[in-house]
């Protein structure tokens, strides 16, 4: 039995064997994942973690989508840039990113200086993959001041429990009207506008009602959720199967094209570094 309640929605376990969306709103453009600077943060999952909460064939499922950690080839480098403080004059580095990648979904960790946020948790049973990731960065999960949840789904949710167990000086935050549906944990509630580890928060509603996207300015770098989806190097909006509000999705995406970011990160699918709101700008101008 699982430690805390989560509404299961859809059965989102099974996003690993779907497209998302193929012949709709695909835009193929080419991701450069290099070396772009900083430490490299690699954390893998394996099977164990889904079979408490999923049932057997869940678990086949996660098995079969999982990459196992023996010469696994790392998935994006941490990256990493500086800025000066006004206070100072003395640059400083603005942050860097680690992803944990879980297989068909991923969490990311966002280091500045000896502090630490975690965006979405993962399944249930990854907080072990994502405290690897703080220790790639040089942190623990003591470092971890804030959780931000881009919506309730338990695939993004599942082990929001474990990791305020692990990181007990860190405050979660989720949209405000998505916390109902997040049960067992403390929650402050987000809107469009908040700030979270100084990352602004946009309202991306459609995917979810209360779904939020991750703005961190000083690295350049947009959190999506499942706003929008990696697909083959490219970038695709919401996955209609578990979108309920596919207009309002839509909607979101032209929100987000109209922001300023270099990278974007999704809940699903590979990251595009560099020229990325460029590539969500084209997407926007075809839905």
């Amino acid at each position: 039995m699982c430690g805390h309640h989560v509404d299961p929605g859809p059965d989102l376990i099974s996003l690993a064997r779907r497209p998302i969306g193929r012949a709709r709103r695909r835009l193929h453009r080419r991701a450069f994942l290099g070396e772009v600077g900083g430490v490299t943060a690699l954390a893998l999952l394996g099977p164990a973690g889904l079979a408490s909460c999923g049932s057997d064939e869940d678990a086949q499922t996660a098995e079969s989508t999982t990459s196992t950690t023996a010469g696994a080839e790392p998935s994006l480098s941490t990256s990493s840039t500086a800025g000066s403080t006004p206070e100072t004059g003395v640059e400083e580095p603005a942050g860097s990113w680690g992803r944990v990648d879980l297989g068909f979904v991923s969490a990311y960790v966002l280091a500045r200086g000896n502090r630490a946020a975690v965006v979405d948790t993962g399944v249930e049973g990854s907080a072990e993959a994502i405290g690897r990731t703080l220790g790639d960065l040089g942190l623990t999960f003591d470092d971890v001041d804030a959780v931000a949840l881009t919506h309730y789904h338990p695939d993004h949710v599942g082990s929001i429990g474990a990791v305020l167990a692990a990181a007990p000086g860190a405050i979660a935050y989720a949209g405000e009207q998505d916390i109902e549906r997040i049960t067992g944990v403390e929650l402050m509630p987000v809107g469009d506008g908040s700030e979270v580890f100084g990352m602004r928060v946009i309202h991306t509603p459609g995917h979810t009602l209360g779904h939020i996207a991750l703005l961190d300015e000083l690295t350049g770098v947009l959190v999506a959720g499942d706003a929008m989806n990696g697909v083959d190097g490219g970038v695709a909006g919401a996955n209609p199967d578990f979108t309920p509000d596919m207009s309002t999705a839509d909607a979101s995406v032209r929100k987000l094209a109209a922001l300023a970011f270099d990278t974007v990160y999704f809940g699903h699918g590979e990251p595009i570094v560099g020229g990325a709101s460029q590539a969500v700008g084209e997407l926007a101008a075809q839905l």
